[in-house]
């Protein structure tokens, strides 16, 4: 989706989505980073407490379709005035399980942009794996992908998914958005569902999009289209067990040198 700063439509159409990615057979639905509401220079504006109605109505949404929605991410108010940058995973009782603040900011100088995600959010301190439908669910939010370490300490967590809310920058994701996305599921032999933004937002900046669901071999399963719209894929948890055990190389890691 193409998030903007009216956070009444941005739920809007995040339902409509939610409710497509069920019907198609989903029983886990990720949205991407900051879908109730991006605008730079507004960030503030876009604050809520995680009992808001962008978390309210993802709530709903699981119970009434009885699925398990990892609620990309939202801006989440803070009292001294700054924010983190938060993604919740909710249960098909609509309750959450899990919350995780991002842990990386991206503070760089691309495409002639420069982002200081820094100056209003505040980064997490914690890394975090949640429980969904019966697997374990490593948590983390668009920057957060150029730090395998992270990503390592998931799967060392249990996950056998892991999710990517993003808003990755069209210069940067056109070069490095399906690489990344690739080498985190081959390097930690888990399933990698990455739900982006895409096209240009009401503070003129660009998402590159490309949603994807990519499994632990690095097979991509499933690409969501330029523009609005869903990627949808069965994963295969046999297959998963299969790769861990004939190439085992999460156990062949040298803990006694590194």
């Amino acid at each position: 989706m193409t998030t903007g700063a009216d956070r009444g439509r941005n739920i809007a159409t995040a339902g409509r989505l939610v409710a497509e990615a069920a019907a198609a057979g989903a029983r886990l639905v990720v949205l991407p980073e900051k879908w109730p509401f991006i605008h730079g220079p507004r960030t503030r504006e876009g604050a809520e407490a995680l009992d808001g109605p962008s978390l309210s109505a993802a709530r709903g949404w699981a119970r009434q379709l009885g699925i398990a929605i990892l609620a990309g991410s939202v801006i989440e108010g803070r009292e001294d005035g700054r924010a983190h940058n938060t993604s919740v995973l909710i249960g098909p009782d609509g309750e959450p399980t899990a919350t995780y603040r991002k842990l990386h900011m991206f503070d760089v100088d691309v495409g002639g942009v420069s982002y200081r995600e820094s100056a209003v959010t505040a980064p997490g301190n914690e890394i975090v794996v949640g429980e969904a439908l019966g697997h374990r669910v490593g948590m983390s939010v668009c920057y957060d992908l150029r730090f395998p370490e992270l990503y390592r300490h998931l799967a060392l967590a249990g996950a056998d998914v892991i999710v990517v809310p993003a808003a990755f920058t069209s210069t940067t994701g056109r070069d490095h958005w399906e690489p990344l996305l690739r080498a985190r599921a081959i390097e930690n032999q888990a399933f990698v569902i990455a739900a982006g933004q895409y096209g240009t937002h009401d503070d003129g900046t660009v998402s590159h999009g490309r949603s994807m669901i990519v499994d632990p071999w690095g097979l991509v399963l499933a690409q969501a289209p330029d523009g609005e719209g869903v990627a949808v894929a069965d994963l295969n948890f046999s297959r998963m067990a299969e790769i861990r055990e004939r190439l085992p190389a999460l156990r062949h890691r040298r803990e006694d040198v590194y």
